[in-house]
Parts: structure tokens; C-alpha cells; sequence
């Protein structure tokens, strides 16, 4: 059990880093975080005009027909639409910034663990299956989210999400491969 939690969390590490580079020190996500001059407007118009919460654009009200809302799908068929995320206050001073990472990290470590759990469960595999096992689960988590997002509301930085699911699964299938299967 400890030679499992050491690789968790040092596996965690692996991935906590890659995301701290890709979303920080590389901007890899940028596509997904633009910038417009008019944000000051737009965020003064959406808090005067919304509460909190997420917003599709067009959509219908709850409990129309379904004629309405495939009416409306019609009617908007090539047109603009939009995804509005609107959240009461922005928390990124030291200590919500810190709760995140250490929220971030432990699931980070969860999910590891749980990897390894897998894969053990008919003793150690080899390293070259550790590390295709892992690989594939960058694939899988990969697809699970991102990718289904994607299909439906063309979220941008869909490769900056594959890129994350491989660099960050594959690194940490090498640690996992070498060390789990260390004498």
C-alpha cells in the first residue's frame, strides 16, 4: 500500500504539473480565453441582464412544446449562438487560488490511486502495459469530456485538451511503469 500511495502521488505531481505548464507558463489554452476590449461592457450588460449561471443562446423556456423548441432550432439554423457563463465575483487572490490547487492535487492523487488499483488487481503488469494503460486512459478521459463537449458545442482548445490528456497520462505512465515495477 505505501509503494501505491508514493506512486499516486508522485504520478499526481506528473499531472499537476503538466496542467500547471499547459494553462500557465505555456498558455497552451489560450484559444479557449480570449480577449475582447469591450469585456468591461459586456460584463456590466450580462450582471445588469442575468443572474449567476450558464445560459445557451438561443434555447426556450422550460416546459415548451416540443413544436416551440424545434421551431425556435429551425428559425436560428445557421445563425449566432452562444454559450454565457456569468459568475457573481472572480476569487483569485492567494488563498482560493491555494484551496484550488490543493483540491486539484488530492484529486489528482485519487485518481491515480485508482489507476493503480486497476491495474494491480491481477498483480504488477509490465511496464510497457502500465504505460499503454495509462496512455489510454489519457485517451478515455480524453474522450469522455472534452472531446463529447466538443461535439456538441465546438468548445475551443479541443487539441490543447487531447495534447493535456496524452503529455499529462503518458508521464506519468512512464513514473508509473518504472516504479511500480522497481525491486
Amino acid at each position: 500500500m505505501k509503494k501505491n500511495l508514493i506512486a499516486a502521488i508522485v504520478g499526481a505531481m506528473i499531472i499537476f504539473f503538466w496542467q500547471f505548464l499547459s494553462n500557465a507558463a505555456l498558455e497552451l489554452h489560450r484559444p479557449a480565453q480570449q480577449y475582447t476590449p469591450r469585456q468591461d461592457t459586456i460584463i456590466s450588460f450580462l450582471k445588469s441582464t442575468l443572474q449567476e449561471g450558464r445560459y445557451m443562446i438561443p434555447t426556450v423556456p422550460e416546459g415548451v412544446s416540443n413544436e416551440e423548441h424545434q421551431a425556435l432550432m429551425s428559425k436560428m439554423e445557421g445563425r449566432e449562438w452562444a454559450i454565457v457563463d456569468l459568475h457573481s465575483k472572480m476569487e483569485t487572490s492567494g488563498q482560493a487560488m491555494g484551496m484550488n490547487m490543493i483540491r486539484g492535487l488530492l484529486v489528482n492523487i485519487l485518481i491515480v490511486l485508482l489507476f493503480i488499483w486497476i491495474l494491480t488487481r491481477g498483480g504488477t503488469p509490465s511496464f510497457t502495459n502500465i504505460f499503454i494503460s495509462s496512455m489510454l486512459l489519457g485517451f478515455i478521459v480524453f474522450l469522455n469530456a472534452p472531446y463529447t463537449n466538443f461535439i456538441w458545442f465546438k468548445t475551443p482548445g479541443i487539441w490543447q485538451e487531447f495534447i493535456d490528456s496524452i503529455v499529462s497520462w503518458g508521464a506519468a505512465g512512464l513514473w508509473l511503469g518504472w516504479f511500480l515495477n522497481r525491486k
